[in-house]
């Protein structure tokens, strides 16, 4: 019991800690449609109650950066804003379904034609879904009053901070930790390396497998398209690959208790069932016409490792198991992901002042008052009032193009991803030769997240990624997990000292291959 209590904590603070930047992306989006763009004008750029604002709620989705935690804060402002709940829950699947780094991912695997049929299944998916739950439902807005309007100037931008604190500090952060509860419940329940021999294409329940692991789990955009990835490297049921990003990645418990509290259980339990029936029927659908007929199954594969017990069941570490959870922690968490959680941190401390403060002033009631010195002056011809609609415009496509040039740093140029490979590489083959197994085992999937972003890089750069280029990365991660498998299984030495060497010489050409044929 020690190493599933232990392996609870580590799989909660991954994914705090991954969905922090994302987190922080939906308060500033919240923050933004509050004081900048109001309620009508939130409703005029989502729509509300007809086909047409599922299609405008999906492209937003798509267009913004965000994951199933991300957008818990984002649907609670739909809602104040009167918008229909088929909308709001239109919004709140396909939002955490892709960006761009997740969609430049895709494109780059074997058959690019996949993703693109899954971003349009999402479409329908929330079109059935959320026109049927409107006709049922027709009435379903709020009605709220209009925020009182902020003055121009630093106070509007100071209310869009103090909008982001509040939230924080709110039960927001509840439904986020019930979020992360499912997390939790779904490792307790997953024994270590549980899932490495399922979702095979054979495997006729392998979908609903799927549904009842990917509900209560949670992966952002990027993890869930690399999990995608290595399920049709591995010749894995496309059908669960479906339900793994509609549900991995589009919804977890703490939506879904949003739902319950809002909308009740009646509501709540026909939507998830519209959304069962619809997505289950198009993972079957599906499944023949874009399996990838060039791929040989393999019965085992790591994808879905994050999802399990991290601790093998009477496997004591040598330092104990906090120490190895620092260890990991350390080791793992991008600088990105560290940022989030420390701006996370700050807003969350904020909102608690702000609430103290509440009892002897609120600062609201300064931000929305005019000053009448103002009011009177004539303002300076430099001094242009731009409406709050606008700013927030400008905010959102300054988010969209912060996501656009964060795809050009985490997919950098294949002459630097060729320098970090070589690095990764060098690690964890050297830790194999010498018998420092967990070393290795901790390298070597470093090592194939830089032979994926290698590919991406090229393609972002040069538009295009031959079938040669991606056959010499295809060979370089075979002999990779080929290694992993032996390490793991603790093959004769020898065999490992032989399958590094080849594995050193598949590297070389694949380098020659991007260095020189590019």
């Amino acid at each position: 019991m020690e190493a599933v209590g232990w392996g609870i904590v580590l799989r909660v603070l991954q994914a705090g800690l991954q969905a922090a930047p994302f987190i922080f992306t939906g308060l500033c989006i919240t923050g933004m449609l509050h004081r900048l763009m109001g309620h009508r004008h939130t409703r005029w750029l989502f729509g509300s109650n007809t086909l047409a604002s599922l299609f405008q709620s999906w492209v937003i989705g798509m267009l913004l950066p965000g994951c199933s935690l991300g957008v818990i804060p984002i649907v609670k402002q739909l809602r104040k804003s009167g918008i229909a709940v088929g909308t709001i829950f239109a919004f709140a699947l396909s939002s955490p379904l892709f960006d761009p780094l997740s969609m430049l991912y895709g494109l780059t695997l074997s058959k690019p034609l996949t993703i693109l049929a899954f971003a349009f299944c999402s479409l329908v998916v929330v079109t059935i879904s959320g026109g049927l739950f409107d006709w049922w439902f027709p009435n379903t807005e709020v009605t709220v009053d209009e925020p009182p309007e902020t003055p121009p100037g630093i106070k509007r931008l100071l209310a869009v901070l103090v909008v982001m604190a509040r939230e924080t500090a709110s039960g927001t952060a509840v439904l986020i930790g019930c979020g992360l509860l499912g997390v939790g419940l779904l490792t307790a329940m997953l024994p270590f390396a549980s899932l490495q021999n399922t979702m095979g294409h054979d495997n006729p329940y392998s979908p609903l497998l799927m549904t009842s692991i990917a509900i209560p789990a949670y992966a952002t955009p990027m993890m869930a398209m690399s999990q995608l990835g290595s399920m049709f490297q591995h010749g894995n049921s496309i059908g669960a690959a479906f339900i793994l990003l509609a549900f991995g990645a589009g919804m977890n418990l703490g939506l879904l208790t949003w739902m319950v509290m809002y909308y009740g259980w009646k509501k709540t339990a026909l939507w998830m069932g519209l959304m069962l029936i619809v997505v289950i029927a198009f993972s079957y659908g599906i499944e023949r016409p874009l399996y990838p007929t060039d791929i040989e199954p393999a019965n085992h594969t790591h994808a879905f490792d994050t999802y399990c017990q991290p601790f093998a069941h009477g496997s004591p570490l040598p330092h104990g198991y906090p120490a190895e959870i620092w260890r990991r922690i350390r080791l793992e968490t991008q600088p990105h992901e560290l940022a989030g959680a420390a701006m996370l941190a700050c807003l969350a401390l904020l909102g608690m002042g702000l609430r103290w403060l509440d009892q002897r002033w609120v600062i609201e009631t300064w931000l929305n008052q005019r000053s009448e010195q103002a009011a009177d002056a004539t303002p300076p011809v430099w001094d242009i009032v731009v409406p709050g609609p606008v700013l927030a415009g400008i905010g959102f496509l300054v988010i969209v193009g912060c996501s656009i040039a964060g795809c050009y740093a985490y997919y950098p140029s294949p002459e630097e991803s060729l320098e970090e490979l070589n690095l990764a590489k060098t690690e964890a083959l050297g830790s194999a030769l010498s018998g420092e197994y967990p070393h290795a085992l901790h390298w070597i999937p470093i090592c194939e997240s830089w032979n994926r972003r290698l590919q991406v890089g090229a393609y972002l750069r040069h538009g295009h990624l031959s079938d040669y280029h991606r056959m010499k990365a295809r060979v370089f991660r075979d002999k990779l997990e080929l290694l992993e498998h032996m390490v793991e299984d603790h093959d004769p030495p020898e065999a490992i000292r032989h399958q590094v060497a080849t594995t050193t010489r598949v590297f070389s050409r694949l380098a020659a291959a991007y260095r020189q044929e590019l």
